[in-house]
């Protein structure tokens, strides 16, 4: 295998662990301040990516994706140990189990923003690289704000939907148990990743032109 194909790899991967555990981060610290401690005693308020790292979702799969040569290299999803939230303890249960969960998605769009901004001064110290390897990342984590925004479990899409129809936790979960199957079918249908891949351009080439960068 071409040696430039695996430092490239590993370095996507790298970039993907970053955003995965920002984004478990985000879910496990809205949840702290929520009233919920659940995440916090099992250590997962924290950017330590150990603490996140699923081995299928986070390193198996990324990496494979990476590496072979398919069409859908380019919508690479990975997925990290989901945090645990006991809506119970929240001191307002309906409200605060959307911030929650929308705490993941939101952080990686303000990475976005922020690798947005690193790719500028890239541009200024004359490093193409750099700037080249924080737009791929800005990138990727648009991709898994809008693709976790789905309203198909597990995905965070689907928790808000909940609230706002007002199913109950435990329907949901009994429902949840056949997601992966759910979303490994819609996944298959082309215009879900064009939409997908509409939006995640459409987003970054907006924040792009924040920073005076061009496409």
């Amino acid at each position: 295998m071409d040696s430039n194909l695996i430092v490239n790899a590993l370095l996507q991967w790298l970039g993907l662990v970053i955003l995965l555990t920002f984004h478990e981060f985000g879910h496990a610290w809205m949840a702290m301040k929520c009233g919920d401690n659940t995440a916090k005693d099992e250590g997962r308020v924290s950017l330590n990516p150990l603490v996140h790292i699923d081995p299928i979702g986070t390193v198996v799969m990324p990496l494979l994706m990476f590496v072979l040569p398919t069409g859908a290299a380019r919508f690479l999803i990975g997925w990290a140990k989901p945090v645990p939230v006991n809506i119970y303890n929240l001191r307002n249960p309906r409200t605060d189990d959307i911030l929650v969960t929308l705490a993941g998605p939101w952080m990686n769009l303000l990475l976005a923003v922020v690798l947005m901004g690193l790719a500028r001064i890239g541009v200024s110290l004359n490093s193409e690289a750099m700037a080249n390897y924080c737009v791929q990342l800005a990138d990727l984590s648009l991709l898994l704000f809008f693709f976790n925004l789905i309203p198909i479990p597990p995905l965070d899409g689907s928790r808000i939907l909940r609230v706002i129809i007002g199913m109950s936790y435990e329907t949901y979960a009994e429902i949840a148990r056949y997601g992966f199957v759910g979303l490994i079918l819609v996944m298959q249908v082309p215009p879900v990743w064009q939409v997908l891949g509409f939006l995640t351009d459409r987003t970054l080439l907006f924040i792009a032109h924040l920073f005076g960068l061009g496409r």
